[in-house]
């Protein structure tokens, strides 16, 4: 685990993009991010006003905490929200953990743009170069090729070997089965030099 004794809650800004901590203004917008079959189609169901309205709590109560977590990502040109980016401490039981993870989900009108891509590698660069955490994971169900493709595109590797049945999820669920993505720091600073 990691001790980031008190962080002030942080921002990072990408060329187009500021992941910041959680505004009352987002609520809305996440909500209906949350509610769309197509945003959800690879988590369990879609989630409530109310559920949404709790994930952006925690995400925003972590950032205020420790200052990092799941950032609300917002277009610089535009100002508007279009979904969260960031890191995560999961606390399910896997092999592969305890672990940080690194987490995107975006609304539909944003995706094909490389948006989670810009933002993911602006987060990663803080879990290294800030935290100095050794690794990031990243994992998704088995039939999300546009999460995992992300993961490739930041210079993940895909762990065959770490691949695992979430445990959230009952036996035989279609999302059940999970792929693990990892980067190690030491090959993220090779790639980005």
């Amino acid at each position: 685990m990691i001790d980031s004794t008190l962080l002030p809650p942080v921002e990072l800004r990408t060329e187009r993009l500021l992941l910041r901590p959680w505004l009352p203004a987002d609520r809305e917008p996440f909500a209906a991010l949350n509610a769309d079959p197509e945003v959800m189609e690879h988590f369990p169901a879609t989630l409530s006003r109310e559920q949404s309205d709790a994930f952006a709590a925690a995400s925003d109560e972590a950032i205020t905490r420790q200052g990092w977590g799941r950032w609300a990502l917002e277009r610089l040109d535009t100002g508007e929200f279009i979904g969260f980016t960031g890191l995560n401490q999961p606390t399910f039981e896997a092999d592969f953990m305890p672990a940080t993870e690194i987490a995107w989900r975006l609304n539909r009108a944003s995706w094909g743009h490389g948006y989670a891509s810009e933002a993911a590698a602006a987060a990663l660069g803080f879990a290294f170069d800030r935290l100095g955490l050794a690794e990031v994971v990243s994992f998704t169900a088995t039939v999300n090729t546009r999460s995992s493709a992300v993961m490739r595109r930041l210079g993940m590797v895909h762990d065959p070997g770490g691949d695992f049945d979430h445990p959230v999820l009952p036996p035989g669920h279609r999302l059940r089965r999970h792929v693990l993505y990892r980067l190690a720091a030491s090959d993220w600073r090779r790639a980005s030099r």
